[in-house]
């Protein structure tokens, strides 16, 4: 049973992050795709086992991928708690922090908005207007951020109300990126160069 073993890179399909390396025969990598829970095989136990199943500390299945050579799996996870054995967010014993990987996330959704136009979306209905649309709403959140960070200081009760509006402008500058054919690597490598 224990033949054929394949490295399995964890990966958090939201942060990026990778979080541990497992090995899977033929019988985990079965399990791990009938029932979305990430199996591995135990080479110090010998046996097959369930990630988080004394813990609680599941990876729940997003995707699994093959490589170029098909001798390596990357497993997308959603994380519940920890990953390591020592409760540490990953085995590298680094803080799972989404951070700015998380517009990777939302960037992947408004592309696939972009792509398939689904009825009842409002990202498509932005993205089918034009540029006009898309444009007007930056500078209607860019206003509100603006009037909300004078209203709210930094420790203010109410300093949640910054975040809510930035988050509006980020998502519609985003939008507006998708609807020109920008893509995000376009505006980091001018953003590289000023810091040059």
């Amino acid at each position: 049973m224990t033949q054929d073993l394949i490295p399995a890179i964890v990966q958090d399909s939201d942060t990026r992050r990778v979080l541990m390396l497992g090995w899977m025969n033929e019988e985990a990598r079965r399990l791990t795709t009938e029932t979305g829970q990430v199996h591995f095989w135990s080479r110090s136990r010998q046996a097959l086992w369930r990630k988080g199943e004394t813990s609680g500390n599941t990876l729940r299945v997003v995707e699994v991928r093959e490589d170029c050579d098909r001798d390596a799996l990357l497993v997308w996870v959603r994380p519940a708690g920890p990953t390591c054995h020592t409760g540490a967010d990953t085995c590298w014993d680094e803080t799972n922090d989404a951070g700015f990987a998380r517009l990777e996330s939302l960037w992947d959704v408004i592309e696939d908005r972009n792509a398939r136009r689904p009825p009842g979306s409002y990202t498509a209905r932005l993205l089918e207007a034009g540029p006009d649309l898309a444009a007007r709403k930056v500078v209607e959140e860019a206003t509100e951020v603006l009037m909300a960070a004078k209203d709210h200081a930094v420790g203010d009760a109410n300093a949640a109300r910054v975040a809510e509006e930035m988050a509006d402008l980020v998502y519609h500058l985003l939008v507006l990126m998708a609807e020109r054919g920008i893509e995000p690597g376009a505006v980091f490598d001018v953003l590289a160069d000023r810091a040059g």
